[in-house]
C-alpha cells in the first residue's frame, strides 16, 4: 500500500474544514471552523449565509491545516473534497477551491461522499489505535443534522461498497433536535443543548411513540438469498427487510404538548433572558429552564434515542451484522452512546471521538485513501451533487 498524505476539504453545510491524513490511518492535522454564531439567530442553517462564510474561511482554514501538519501545498499527494450530499452552494465553495488547487499543483483530485466520510471517521481512529481487525458485514448508522441512514458496508480489496437498508422519511434525527430546541427557545445548535438539559429531567415524564413504518417498495425489494430448502440449487427469493425512520411526528407531538400545557409564557421568558446574554452557555440555558421543560426535553431525547437504538439493533440482527458503527453528529450524544453500549448484547459497537463525530475534513481525507490507491480520481468537470447517494 503506497504511503500518501491527503489534504481533505469539507464544506457541505455549516463547518469549513481542512485536514491532512496519512494513508487513511494517521491524523496529522484537523481544523474546523463552525458557523454557529452566524446561524444562531435563525435557529438553523441559512444556506446563503453558509456559502458566504465558507468563502471567507476556506483559504485560512486550509492554510492552518497545512501549517499544523508541518507541510505545504507541494508536500501533499492528493486533494480530497466533499462532492455531496449537502447544501449546493456550500459544496461548490469547497469543490471550486479544491479543483483550482489540484489543477495548480498538478495533484490528483478525489471526490468523496460525505456519508462515506462519516463511516471512515470510525475506521481512521480505530486504525490509529492499531485496531486493524474488522469483522464483516459492518452495519453503519449515520445520524446527523441532515442524515439518518443505515448502511451495510463491505470491503472488497481496497474498495468499499454500501447498501442502504434504512433512512429517514422526513426529518433527520439531528434536525429534530434542532427544531425542538428552537420551539422551546433553547438556542442553536439543538443537539448539545438537549443532551445537556436532558440529564436534569425525567425521561419518562412524557410518553412519545413512533409509528411502525412499512417500506413503500416492499414488494419490489427482493434479493436472491441462500435457501436451505432448495438444497443449494439457485437459492430462493425473499424480501430484504428495510428499517426506515420518521422524526417529524415527534416534533409535532412536542408542539402539541407545549400548547396543551401552556408553556408559551415560559418559552418567551427564556428566549428574552438568553437574548440578553451575548454568548449564552449551556449553563445559562439550564438556569432559565423550568422543570416542565426539562422533563419534556429528557422525554424527547429518550424517545428519539430509543427509536434509533431499537431499529438499528433490529437491522443488525436481521442482516447478521458482525460489527456496528454509530457515526455522525448525533453520535456525540451521551445517551445514544450509553444505550448502544448497554443494549448491543455482545455486538462490537464503535463510535468516532466527539471531534470526529461532527462534520470534519479528516473523515474526507481518510475516505479518499482507498480511492487514491485505486486511482479513482475526479474528472475536471466535477461539480456538487446536493442529493448524492452512497452506494
Amino acid at each position: 500500500m503506497p504511503d500518501a498524505y491527503i489534504l481533505g476539504i469539507e464544506s457541505s453545510c455549516d463547518e469549513t474544514a481542512a485536514a491532512v491524513v496519512r494513508s487513511g490511518e494517521q491524523l496529522i492535522s484537523n481544523v474546523v471552523l463552525s458557523q454557529f454564531a452566524t446561524h444562531r439567530p435563525y435557529g438553523g442553517v441559512v444556506p446563503e449565509l453558509a456559502s458566504r462564510e465558507h468563502l471567507r474561511a476556506i483559504i485560512p482554514v486550509v492554510r492552518a491545516a497545512l501549517a499544523d501538519a508541518g507541510r505545504d501545498y507541494n508536500n501533499v499527494d492528493a486533494i480530497a473534497v466533499t462532492r455531496g450530499p449537502g447544501l449546493a452552494g456550500a459544496l461548490l465553495v469547497g469543490i471550486s477551491f479544491a479543483k483550482a488547487l489540484a489543477f495548480g499543483l498538478d495533484k490528483p483530485l478525489i471526490a468523496v461522499n460525505h456519508l462515506e466520510g462519516h463511516i471512515h471517521a470510525v475506521l481512521l481512529e480505530e486504525r490509529q489505535k492499531g485496531n486493524r481487525e474488522l469483522r464483516f458485514p459492518v452495519l453503519a448508522l449515520v445520524v446527523s443534522g441532515g442524515h439518518t441512514h443505515l448502511y451495510l458496508a463491505e470491503q472488497r480489496g481496497n474498495s468499499w461498497s454500501y447498501e442502504n437498508i434504512g433512512h429517514t422519511r422526513d426529518d433527520a434525527a439531528g434536525e429534530a433536535f434542532d427544531k425542538v430546541a428552537k420551539l422551546l427557545g433553547l438556542g442553536y445548535p439543538g443537539g448539545p443543548i438537549v443532551n445537556k438539559l436532558a440529564a436534569h429531567g425525567n425521561p419518562n415524564a412524557v410518553k412519545f411513540t413512533f409509528a411502525q413504518i412499512k417500506h413503500r417498495d416492499r414488494a419490489n425489494r427482493v434479493a436472491r438469498v441462500s435457501d436451505p430448502g432448495n438444497h443449494g440449487s439457485k437459492g430462493g427469493t425473499k424480501a430484504r427487510p428495510h428499517f426506515d425512520f420518521s422524526f417529524s411526528g415527534i416534533k409535532t407531538a412536542v408542539l402539541r404538548y407545549v400548547e396543551t400545557h401552556n408553556m408559551a409564557h415560559a418559552i418567551e421568558a427564556r428566549t428574552s433572558a438568553l437574548a440578553a446574554i451575548p454568548k449564552p452557555t449551556g449553563d445559562d440555558v439550564l438556569r432559565h429552564s423550568d422543570p416542565t421543560t426539562l422533563d419534556l426535553v429528557a422525554s424527547f431525547q429518550n424517545a428519539v434515542v430509543g427509536d434509533l437504538v431499537e431499529k438499528t439493533l433490529a437491522a443488525a440482527s436481521a442482516y447478521d451484522a458482525a460489527t456496528l458503527f454509530v457515526t455522525g453528529g448525533v453520535a456525540a450524544n451521551s445517551e445514544l452512546r450509553r444505550r448502544f453500549e448497554e443494549e448491543a448484547q455482545g455486538l462490537p459497537v464503535f463510535f468516532p471521538s466527539r471531534p470526529l463525530s461532527t462534520d470534519n475534513a479528516a473523515m474526507i481525507a481518510a475516505a479518499a485513501y482507498p480511492k487514491f490507491v485505486a486511482g479513482d480520481f475526479a474528472e475536471p468537470e466535477l461539480s456538487a451533487e446536493a442529493g448524492l447517494q452512497l452506494r
